[in-house]
């Protein structure tokens, strides 16, 4: 499946997985994902309704493998290296190195700005609370960081928007509000290192 996933795709299939520290990932965990993302696309595109829920357990090793054999390519460019780490109660840490450069440049900033004084690539680390029901997600955000210096929510959103924008969709993805889940997924259930797919 070598074609450019849908950012809201992208979004649920990093977000609702956790990378757990010492496994090694491997080819056969990609392509494990691999099928089954394949499988929730048709899924999601078919004109018959199931007859009763779907369930679709991804784990923590299969999408580690998965952006490191392939789905890089699925990235905005100037983002790499994403890792995502459930935490208890629903709560998702989230981590990737950016080109704030790319951010910096793309308009005029006063001296005010935080961003006039950044360059270069650093990892960029959030957490917050997930919740995914009745077609839809919300993110409550708790906390964002440049390396170790905590950062308001306002810059997190800019470089967010930054890299999620789309033609058709030219503001990105915004942390305030409601997302809808693609290919017809009702609701995500979170557990430590995996999550369970209802479609």
């Amino acid at each position: 499946m070598r074609r450019r996933i849908a950012w809201t795709t992208v979004v649920w299939a990093v977000v609702v997985t956790a990378l757990t520290a010492g496994q090694v990932p491997s080819k056969t965990d990609a392509d494990s994902l691999e099928r089954k993302l394949a499988a929730l696309i048709a899924r999601g595109a078919a004109t018959e309704p199931s007859p009763r829920p779907l369930r679709t357990v991804i784990t923590d090793r299969e999408v580690n493998a998965y952006f490191r054999h392939q789905g890089a390519e699925q990235l905005p460019l100037g983002v790499v290296n994403p890792t995502v780490t459930i935490l208890e109660g629903g709560r998702v840490q989230a981590m990737a190195t950016v080109d704030l450069d790319a951010v910096r440049k793309s308009k005029e900033r006063a001296w005010t700005d935080p961003l006039t004084f950044v360059t270069g690539t650093i990892d960029v680390q959030a957490i917050g609370r997930l919740r995914c029901a009745n077609g839809k997600g919300v993110l409550e955000l708790e906390s964002a960081s440049l390396g170790v210096v905590p950062i308001p929510k306002a810059l997190l959103q800019e470089i967010i928007s930054y890299y999620s924008k789309t033609p058709t969709s030219p503001l990105g993805f915004s942390l305030d509000q409601p997302f809808d889940l693609p290919q017809k997924i009702r609701q995500v259930d979170l557990q430590r290192g995996s999550a369970t797919i209802v479609q």
